[in-house]
């Protein structure tokens, strides 16, 4: 299979801690390089990686609190003093505009690349970008702001040729595409070798949500459905539930109801709250509910399967 990854950069909250850093992630899919979100000290985080940052093309913001922007400003400035000349497209909530032209204006202004910003309607389940190898849908969240997460789908690949049968039908490399394609083949002799005796079936198509800042949300497990990884923000435990309602975010237990119900492959949490040492107790309230739980942590490199 083609690389799939998703690396933590912060998994945090509001509050940076000397344990975790605000929200930051990078999706490497196929080689194409996507950030979600990007808090304050992201660009140090990416050095971990050992990613190019000159393979990022997207970024895709869920809201204009700081905790999720912060980072923009140096990440923005650095690839420019590293000599970037490709676009960068910066997607989010409209209210992010003012911020994004303020930061480009009084400190980007002479850098050799264009920033584009493509706003989003945080009500709309769409999709708001693709290449020839992925969608991304946009999932709208219930926060204090306008806020979505997104969902990245690879798009289904074309079937493996047998090379046996390649060889023991003696067909052509200039009729591959055509097989794959879905075409048969016909012999000198007249045989019409079906399609299916001549490949195998593609890869499973992956697919990774990113629910970040948001109360439970009725429609989301429909949205994420067999998702094959779902990270969801749980910021609290059981114990804090009237905070989470009130400052409208999701418990740990929440974030595996929704997994449970979506029925996808394996969940993540993430965006603790600083009030917590040990994020132990928030997993296991999820696990009690969606037993394929992990924790987010910096460093953190998830391959979706």
């Amino acid at each position: 299979m083609q690389t799939f990854d998703l690396h933590i950069l912060g998994c945090g909250s509001a509050l940076p801690t000397r344990r975790h850093m605000p929200s930051s992630q990078v999706v490497n899919l196929r080689d194409k390089l996507l950030m979600l979100d990007c808090g304050e000290g992201a660009q140090l985080q990416w050095r971990h990686t050992g990613l190019s940052w000159m393979k990022l093309g997207h970024i895709f913001i869920t809201h204009a609190h700081g905790d999720h922007v912060f980072g923009l400003p140096g990440l923005i400035s650095t690839m420019g003093l590293m000599g970037r000349t490709a676009p960068l497209f910066v997607h989010g909530p409209a209210q992010l505009r003012p911020f994004l032209q303020c930061v480009l204006a009084n400190f980007c202004s002479d850098m050799d690349y264009a920033v584009e910003f493509l706003a989003i309607d945080t009500t709309r389940h769409a999709i708001v970008f693709e290449d020839r190898s992925m969608e991304v849908w946009s999932l709208p969240l219930d926060h204090r702001v306008a806020c979505c997460g997104y969902l990245i789908r690879e798009k289904a690949g074309a079937p493996h040729i047998r090379r046996d049968m390649l060889d023991f039908y003696g067909i052509p490399t200039w009729a591959i595409n055509n097989i794959k394609a879905g075409g048969d083949w016909t012999t000198a002799e007249g045989e019409v070798v079906p399609h299916a005796r001549l490949t195998t079936p593609a890869d499973p198509v992956r697919s990774y949500a990113y629910v970040s800042d948001t109360k439970p949300v009725a429609a989301m497990a429909a949205w994420v459905a067999s998702t094959t990884l779902l990270y969801h923000e749980a910021t609290y435990g059981d114990d804090e539930l009237a905070l989470a309602s009130k400052y409208c975010h999701s418990t740990a237990r929440q974030a595996a109801e929704v997994a449970a119900a979506a029925g996808v492959g394996q969940l993540l949490l993430g965006h603790y709250s600083a009030r917590y040492d040990d994020e132990g107790v928030l997993l296991a309230e999820a696990r009690s509910v969606f037993a394929n739980t992990i924790l987010a942590d910096e460093g953190l490199c998830v391959h979706v399967k």
